[in-house]
């Protein structure tokens, strides 16, 4: 128990949402440098409250060559929000266009440290369905 609170029967959570966030940052670090020596472009994923936002970044990492989110007018348009699964697919769809007229096929898909699921995975999973391999 918290030392001030000696009396109180729940102990304080241990697991804050800083804590969360770094361990989130860690795993991505690690994928990342796994990524760098794969020597492939990396489709890098962001997700926020409220949107979802995708790049394809160099095999180097220092170039952005293709980029798609839910803040973009054109992905907006018959969504009625930035942040549920319709949305992630669209913006894995437009992602993969993107990449393609860019040149890019094959990638590798850097989930920044999220659990493969949800919007995650529906992102993945358009952006395969439109031709991009990882």
């Amino acid at each position: 128990m918290h030392p001030d609170r000696r009396d109180d029967p729940l102990p304080i959570c241990e697991n804050t949402t800083m804590e969360k966030k770094t361990a989130r940052l860690r795993r991505a670090k690690s994928t990342r440098l796994h990524i760098r020596e794969l020597g492939v472009p990396r489709l890098s994923v962001l997700r926020t409250g409220q949107h979802l936002y995708a790049q394809v970044f160099t095999a180097d990492g220092s170039r952005v060559i293709a980029a798609a989110s839910t803040t973009q007018a054109e992905l907006r348009e018959g969504l009625k929000s930035g942040k549920n699964l319709e949305a992630a697919a669209k913006v894995g769809r437009a992602i993969a266009e993107k990449a393609k007229a860019a040149g890019v096929e094959k990638v590798a898909f850097d989930r920044s440290g999220y659990r493969y699921h949800g919007r995650i995975k529906a992102l993945a999973d358009a952006a395969r369905e439109a031709g991009l391999q990882f």
